[in-house]
């Protein structure tokens, strides 16, 4: 019986969901990873505007803010997004990455079958991109986010242009003026998710040139016309980029000759792993050695194939548009202007591959003509997805932990001053100190004017106690890197610990003025100033925490203690309230906040917070104490007795137990029994306020007990 054989539609939606189940089924590991200790905390766990979810104010300073020396507002928004619907659970965030990959692949998929035709190369090249293991650094990384959502961008497009440039083959112009018109939309989407989309449109003249076959003679003025609006976006985002980079203190000023040498050196690298897709870091350390002469080596071969695929631009097509897309679309981030420590980073290449995968998929296949080489061109296909697929699986396990991953980076890379300073933070955070010690101590080592390592060297230096040597750490990352608002926190934390809060102050101001919405550095300016006694400006700052990050119990506690010393009980119980709400167990603020309803006569309620107290610390002495005063204040006396003995049973010399005590006694008139507390509350303490009058006038009413 004959086989029916699929539609075109058919088997296209087949190969869509083939990618979409192997990508899924690839990529669904990630589900179990942590966050990392690199980039995730400024994007998602330690940056209040994204942990509280979609709000107004959270939009408004996606589109104001340079935070993270980046301006990408939509890339915040859709980490808002998953704070909305995850909270800060790491798998919710890592699963929207596969998500937006999938896409990624089946759009990238259907834009080559538009393009082209060729649906079987078009899906090894989407099969290339799924499954790559270079790919796994921008799927497996929460903070990696702009890269896949850009990229989805990127790919809608290419799609909505070439929409466009067919639409306008045949002359429809209404429908091509839409197609335009949404390609430009979806362009602007991409450079607010990822500034390196700027080069999106030279990749639309080489598009132009091959598949879609509208460069020529004539023609050409007319082409780099139509680009003139995407150009001038990608302007634009190139001035505020790089504005944001500068003040953000990400630009770093190199010599000209070293950039440009490790940008000749990255791109050989580039090509060697997307080829040999093997020893993958987070992190690859800068070359000290040798690099003029591997550059001269890689500038050569750049050059050759340059060439080369200019002068077969005609008979080859493919070749000149897959090379220079990869070489133009790494251009942002390939070190010309050079930010940050690495000298060249796996999701990087997340897009610009997608070039050289067309260049040898469709080489290959051309090359290939007879049926007997088609046939072994197909099965070294499969071969190459298998091996990028299994070795993708395992590069994905690097990523379950900041530990692992930067244990793995330090195995593949030589002389990694941020990896070893990397897993020593991560080490610290996991208690184990020794070895957090020996990496950062390493890190240091390389290279000792890496702020980052100084500062991690002088956190786990302060945990041991050294706190000499932490302070020098902590000075030189803060002095080195002044607009890094963390490390003038933490030098401010460890200054107000350490008895200098007047300078202390100096540091919050500064780790605030670049960074006004931060507010663990507002709470902590609040606390120093009310060590130093000044109870308004300790209230104001903390008011600004409070209302920076609503969620956070810790600041309601601080600001409602704050309120309560300034003697505004009322304004106290409602901040004290709304922290017991969002923390329960949070004993402190149960306790002040049972005294602040004290104080305004509200006994019953604080009898019901200092109950909770007692239950969260039942071997305290102070909690039983409260409550068997409040007990004792609200005519239950027999209630305040137990209380009270419970607190003996703890410390059993405490004078203040035995005068409640016995005043608990006497409310019951159990008048021997109190007569010989408030004589023991007496003995251990003579001056006690109270207690020798109410004896003296107990013995006087009663002589009979003298």
């Amino acid at each position: 019986m004959p086989t029916a054989k699929l539609t075109k539609n058919q088997l296209l939606a087949a190969i869509c969901f083939a990618l979409a189940i192997g990508t899924f089924l690839l990529y669904l590991p990630v589900r179990h990873n942590g966050f990392t200790n690199f980039d995730d905390d400024a994007y998602i766990t330690g940056n209040p505007h994204v942990k509280a979810g979609v709000t107004w104010s959270g939009i408004v300073w996606a589109f104001q803010s340079g935070y993270a020396a980046n301006w990408h507002p939509l890339t915040w928004i859709s980490h808002m997004v998953d704070c909305q619907l995850f909270g800060l659970n790491p798998a919710g965030h890592h699963l929207m990455n596969v998500l937006f990959h999938i896409a990624n692949t089946i759009l990238l998929f259907l834009l080559l079958n538009k393009m082209t035709g060729a649906i079987w190369r078009g899906a090894f090249v989407a099969a290339l991109f799924a499954w790559h293991p270079m790919h796994v650094e921008s799927v497996a990384w929460a903070a990696e986010r702009k890269d896949v959502l850009s990229a989805f961008f990127w790919m809608l497009t290419l799609i909505a242009y070439t929409g466009y440039a067919q639409e306008r083959q045949l002359r429809h112009n209404s429908q091509s003026i839409l197609y335009y018109i949404l390609a430009l939309l979806m362009f602007a989407c991409g450079l607010m998710s990822k500034p390196m989309v700027v080069t999106l449109p030279f990749v639309l003249l080489l598009l132009d040139f091959w598949p879609l076959q509208r460069v020529n003679a004539s023609t050409l003025l007319r082409l780099t016309a139509e680009k003139i609006p995407f150009l001038a976006l990608s302007f634009m985002d190139c001035v505020v980029t790089y504005l944001v980079q500068k003040k953000g203190g990400a630009v770093v000023n190199d010599s000209l000759l070293f950039r440009a040498s490790n940008a000749l050196w990255a791109y050989e690298q580039y090509i060697a792993k997307i080829f040999w897709p093997t020893d993958l870091a987070i992190v690859y350390p800068f070359l000290n050695h040798g690099l003029a002469l591997l550059a001269a080596v890689s500038c050569l071969l750049l050059a050759v194939c340059s060439v080369a695929f200019i002068l077969l631009r005609n008979r080859w097509p493919y070749l000149f548009v897959g090379w220079f897309w990869f070489l133009g679309t790494l251009v942002p981030v390939i070190g010309i202007v050079r930010v940050g420590s690495a000298s060249m980073a796996d999701r990087y290449a997340y897009v610009p591959s997608i070039g050289l995968f067309i260049l040898v998929t469709w080489g290959l296949a051309d090359f290939c003509k007879s049926l007997a080489a088609k046939k072994i061109l197909g099965a070294a296909a499969v071969i190459a997805l298998v091996i990028c697929f299994v070795l993708t699986f395992f590069q994905i396990k690097y990523w379950r932990s900041s530990i692992t991953l930067f244990r793995h980076a330090l195995i593949v890379t030589t002389d990694n001053y941020v990896a070893n300073a990397c897993l020593g933070q991560a080490l610290d955070v996991a208690g184990d100190e020794p070895d957090a010690l020996t990496y950062c101590q390493e890190a240091v080592r390389i290279n000792p004017e890496y702020p980052a390592g100084q500062f991690f060297l002088g956190m786990v230096l302060w945990k041991k106690g050294e706190l000499p040597e932490a302070l020098k750490c902590l000075q030189y990352a803060a002095q080195e890197t002044p607009d890094d608002s963390g490390f003038q926190y933490n030098l401010g934390k460890f200054l107000t610990e350490h008895g200098s809060p007047d300078k202390a102050v100096e540091r919050f101001n500064a780790a605030l003025k670049d960074n006004p919405d931060f507010p663990e550095a507002h709470n902590a300016l609040g606390k120093t100033f009310l060590k130093q006694g000044k109870l308004p400006e300790a209230a104001g700052q903390l008011s600004l925490a409070v209302s920076l990050d609503p969620d956070n119990a810790q600041y309601h506690y601080d600001f409602g203690t704050v309120l309560f010393a300034e003697g505004k009980t009322d304004l106290a119980v409602d901040q004290l309230s709304e922290a017991v709400r969002l923390q329960p167990d949070f004993a402190d603020a149960q306790g002040n906040l049972a005294a602040a309803l004290a104080t305004e006569g509200r006994l019953p309620e604080a009898i019901t917070h200092f109950s909770k107290v007692a239950e969260l610390q039942p071997n305290n002495p102070d909690a039983h104490f409260n409550l068997g005063f409040a007990y004792l204040n609200n005519r239950q006396p027999a209630e305040a007795e137990a209380q009270f003995l419970q607190e003996l049973r703890l410390t059993p010399n405490e004078a203040r137990a035995y005068y409640r005590l016995a005043e608990a006694l006497q409310e019951q008139n159990k008048l021997p029994d109190a007569i010989a507390h408030y004589r023991e509350a007496l003995r251990l303490s003579p001056d006690l306020p109270g207690a020798k009058k109410e004896l003296d006038e107990i013995l006087a009413a009663h002589p009979e007990l003298r």
